[in-house]
């Protein structure tokens, strides 16, 4: 083919992609947007507000009450805001079921982004840093907006971002959030929704008690994170008061809160207060399953010279309170609070750094996620691994028991399906197979599985997804957002 022919050809499928409009579809439960109505139980396309442009570039899920994506022309499209549950516009942008562009500066182009249940982080296409929410998880920076604005606002929402802390602690132990210990508890099957809610108003009571200051829960506008010099990030994760970020050349910043060892600097440090960067690779030990690894012929001898695969950082997710990340090499590190097995380190302890999760050495991961207590990655091969907490089904392996070790998930619905992308909400899972499939599994009270009800699942079971072709899943904390791609 001549030059004239290749740039024809080049220019074909440059209008191609244009002509493929993105779609966003949504499914769940947005308490601020939509206090009056029934969940969504079946997917439903969200309307781009046409002041941005015709079409979307991703989803980012959301946090506890709000859904973000992103439009192609890069604005960070927010829904869903005010509310009991304690979302001050700060955090979400005040549209209620409008979507609508965040208020960031003009010149910004968001090409990635995150929430935790009340803070928010935005990556620009210059490797930028932006994060706005609950103070405690914003460091030091450049504030952008009108501080008086948001102090007003934020007196009026202190009471009620302290009522949904709850969500944080296992269901049935209720540990104070101001000590920082790690709260100790059963598995908590069985004990549902309401008795959390129960504890609802005496935990805001009692947060708001033991605050030395309620200012430092308040929210902050969007800052301008400041990193080190030449630092650009390509990708960010944000847990429940905890953020990592992942720069260009695969290094791991981490900030906020790290009682339980979620920023991997092999400590209980309560704050966090500037990015600092996490040791994945040099200083990461092996897991508790040693042996394992060894009969696999990942390590050669005992003793402190182990190396884990694997050069830099390609992946990173962010849980309630813990955090995994994965290497090129495809080796699984995680760190953080281990209560139910979210570490896969085969126990219940807390990893205060990096560790590798040794049962999973030989399988090359490519992808994970986190969710509130679980843990979710994709192998090279599709295959699905999951562990930690099993309360509404949300591993996939048919039961409700925890799982301290990565379980290879073998549903008669996921056989000979390959999955590419996951995605986990508070209690929910959600993936997207090579073939273009949906499948939904774990809570589903307020329709976060898109199956038309309100009944759990503890099985893989797949979402009817209609006219489009399903490119990216990310879970909110009662919803999913699916960015699809209409056929030509």
């Amino acid at each position: 083919m001549n030059g004239e022919g290749k740039e024809e050809n080049i220019q074909k499928m440059e209008e191609d992609e244009v002509r493929k409009e993105r779609v966003v579809l949504m499914w769940g439960y947005l308490p601020g947007a939509l206090p009056q109505r029934s969940p969504i139980l079946s997917p439903v396309v969200v309307k781009l507000p046409l002041t941005v442009g015709p079409s979307w570039k991703d989803v980012c899920g959301g946090g506890c009450g709000f859904a973000m994506a992103i439009s192609a022309s890069g604005k960070l499209i927010t829904w869903g805001s005010t509310d009991d549950l304690g979302q001050s516009y700060v955090t979400s942008g005040k549209h209620g079921e409008t979507p609508a562009p965040f208020p960031l500066p003009m010149e910004t182009s968001i090409v990635k982004a995150a929430a935790g249940w009340a803070h928010c982080v935005a990556v620009t296409d210059s490797g930028e840093v932006y994060t706005w929410g609950w103070k405690e998880c914003v460091p030091s920076g450049r504030v952008f907006g009108d501080p008086s604005t948001g102090t007003s606002l934020e007196k009026d929402v202190f009471e009620r971002q302290s009522s949904f802390l709850t969500e944080q602690v296992s269901p049935r132990s209720q540990g104070s959030r101001s000590s920082g210990g790690t709260s100790s508890g059963t598995d908590g099957r069985g004990s549902g929704e309401e008795s959390s809610k129960r504890r609802r108003v005496s935990s805001a009571k009692q947060t708001a008690e033991s605050s030395s200051s309620g200012d430092e829960n308040l929210s902050a506008l969007p800052c301008l994170v400041t990193l080190n010099p030449g630092v650009r990030i390509a990708t960010v994760a944000a847990g429940g008061r905890h953020t990592l970020a992942l720069s260009d050349i695969g290094q791991v910043w981490g900030w906020g809160y790290g009682g339980e060892g979620q920023l991997g600097l092999g400590s209980r440090v309560r704050m966090v207060s500037s990015p600092h960067p996490i040791p994945c690779i040099e200083s990461s030990s092996y897991g508790k399953d040693r042996s394992t690894a060894l009969s696999r012929g990942s390590m050669s001898s005992e003793g402190p010279g182990f190396r884990v695969p694997g050069n830099y950082v390609k992946g990173i997710a962010c849980g309630g309170r813990h955090s995994a990340v994965i290497t090129d090499a495809g080796a699984l590190l995680t760190f953080g609070w281990g209560l139910y097995g979210q570490c896969g380190q085969g126990s219940t302890d807390d990893e205060l750094s990096p560790t590798c999760v040794s049962s999973l050495l030989g399988i090359r991961i490519g992808v994970v996620a986190a969710g509130l207590w679980h843990t979710v990655c994709i192998s090279g091969d599709g295959d699905v691994y999951a562990f930690g907490g099993n309360q509404f089904g949300q591993l996939g392996t048919g039961g409700d028991q925890a799982e301290t070790l990565p379980r290879l998930l073998e549903a008669p619905s996921l056989e000979n399906v390959q999955a590419k992308s996951v995605s986990c909400g508070a209690r929910h899972t959600a993936i997207i197979t090579e073939d273009g499939r949906v499948f939904c599994w774990g809570w589903n009270k307020y329709g976060q599985l898109g199956l038309g009800d309100v009944i759990d699942r503890n099985i893989p079971s797949r979402v009817t997804i209609e006219g489009c072709i399903p490119k990216n899943v990310a879970c909110g904390w009662w919803h999913t957002l699916l960015l699809a791609e209409s056929p030509t």
